[in-house]
């Protein structure tokens, strides 16, 4: 395991998340994928949560906590990420026409990704922190978006909004103001934080 690392067996990393994965590598620490299947439309209706930020903490916090109470011991991170357009919340897109949809409607406007990790320890939350990033989307034309479309393929799909910032999606923007981290679905700073309070980093 890595030097840096101080926690007895890897991290869990309760998320599908490419770019989060990548994150995690890059800065040393060792872990494990066991992605959450939760409800999380369900688990927001029932919490009756409509705050975007608070949406993404909370589905964050209950990633990591189904893994945990099937891993107990482990040191596991939850993750998620949401998109608000004013007061409109958008998902990741079902399909090519559902991505194009969105996409229009963020062109030349701006937006708010918010960006929740949380550590979970035998069904306990000891760290959490979200964070925000406004993105503004330059007016480009619809001859643009279709030749941005098929470029992405599959990937338009993969993410909130439609793009991945660190691709091709890049081309779509104007101006960014945020942590590019949290931009890529991961407070990434405060989480290397969080873990050296924890004693899991040096």
């Amino acid at each position: 395991m890595s030097g840096f690392w101080r926690g007895r067996e890897p991290l869990v990393l309760a998320s599908r998340s490419e770019i989060r994965r990548t994150l995690l590598e890059n800065a040393g620490i060792p872990f494990e994928v066991v992605p959450a299947d939760i409800d999380e439309r369900g688990i927001e209706s029932e919490a009756k949560v409509r705050d975007p930020t608070e949406a993404a903490m909370l589905l964050a916090c209950e990633k990591a906590a189904a893994i945990s109470r099937r891993m107990p011991g482990r040191w596991v991170l939850g993750a998620d990420q949401t998109l608000a357009l004013g007061a409109r919340r958008l998902s990741k897109p079902a399909d090519r026409q559902a991505a194009a949809a969105q996409l229009t409607a963020l062109r030349g406007r701006s937006h708010s990704l918010h960006a929740a990790a949380a550590l979970v320890q035998n069904g306990e939350t000891k760290f959490a922190h979200v964070d925000s990033a406004t993105l503004t989307m330059r007016h480009f034309p619809d001859a643009f978006l279709d030749l941005y479309l098929t470029a992405v393929g599959d990937a338009a799909c993969s993410s909130v909004g439609g793009y991945q910032l660190e691709g091709r999606g890049v081309l779509l923007f104007d101006r960014i103001e945020g942590d590019h981290f949290t931009i890529l679905g991961l407070p990434l700073l405060p989480l290397l934080a969080g873990l050296r309070e924890l004693g899991l980093m040096l």
